[in-house]
This record gives structure tokens, C-alpha cells and sequence, in this order.
């Protein structure tokens, strides 16, 4: 009778409860989420790191143009993050091939504010040869300060 008694209590254990679906639908749920959030990391960092190449690209376009035109440095050393308050991003930022150091820091800095989302940049030119270009954009917009919002590459060289 002990084994008549033991067929039917597992017979009557088919299937899963609602609370054991409830339970699995629930760590589902969190890994999903967990999921989302790490495609939304992804997507953010990619436009970081997309954003950090074009202003390595453009801080090197600038050091490479500084170094052709040498006596043309004091032009360059004028540009700084104030003088990107009258530059207007939405216009063509051509490029001529005669042109001069005005031209050629006109066009860059279009590039640097059309480019960069609050793109601005800040050359410096030391008596001794020493250049210092610094490209600061707006990137961390998750950040609740204004100064945290701010990513800045800079490329040390010597002319």
C-alpha cells in the first residue's frame, strides 16, 4: 500500500505552477533589461570613441598645417575657445588649396565646431617651439555639471 500511495503524489506533480513561470519570467525580464542597457553603453561609447578619433584627426590636421606654414605661427596662436563664439558650424567649411593662415584657421575651426557637438579648440605657441593644441567638446551630456560635460584631447608637439 506504501507504493500505491507514493504513484499518486507524483502523479499529481505535472507541469509547472505559476509561481515557477512568475520566477522565470522575471529573471528573463532583468537579463533583457540588463541587455538593453549594455547595447545603450555600447551605442554610447562608439559615439565617444568616434568623436576622440575626428579630434585626433582634426588636432593633427592643424600640427601638420602649423608645420608648413611656419612663419604663419602667430596666426594660429590667436585661436582659442573664445574665438569659436562668432564661428557659424551650419555653413560649408571649404577648403582652398591657396589659401592663406586666415583661411586655414577659418576652415578648421568650422571643422572643429560642425564636427564636434560644442566643439572648440584652443592653440598654443610657445616663444620656444613648443605647440600645444587642445580640442574640447561636449560628450558626457549624462553628467549633471557643466565642467563634467567636457571631454578634451591635446597633442603636444615642437615646431
Amino acid at each position: 500500500m506504501h507504493m500505491k500511495g507514493f504513484r499518486g503524489a507524483t502523479a499529481r506533480q505535472r507541469g509547472f505552477t505559476l509561481i515557477e513561470v512568475m520566477i522565470a519570467l522575471l529573471i528573463l525580464g532583468v537579463g533583457l533589461l540588463g541587455f538593453a542597457l549594455l547595447q545603450t553603453m555600447n551605442v554610447r561609447f562608439t559615439k565617444s570613441a568616434q568623436q576622440r578619433t575626428v579630434a585626433s584627426n582634426l588636432a593633427y590636421e592643424v600640427v601638420d598645417i602649423m608645420r608648413t606654414q611656419r612663419s604663419m605661427g602667430s596666426y594660429f596662436n590667436g585661436v582659442t575657445y573664445a574665438s569659436f563664439d562668432d564661428v557659424d558650424p551650419d555653413t560649408a567649411c571649404a577648403r582652398d588649396t591657396d589659401a592663406g593662415p586666415e583661411a586655414n584657421i577659418a576652415r578648421w575651426k568650422c571643422e572643429v565646431s560642425s564636427s564636434l557637438p560644442d566643439g572648440r579648440a584652443r592653440i598654443v605657441l610657445a616663444p620656444d617651439g613648443n605647440l600645444t593644441v587642445s580640442i574640447r567638446w561636449g560628450d558626457q551630456h549624462w553628467e549633471s555639471e557643466a565642467d563634467d560635460q567636457l571631454t578634451t584631447f591635446e597633442v603636444k608637439s615642437r615646431i
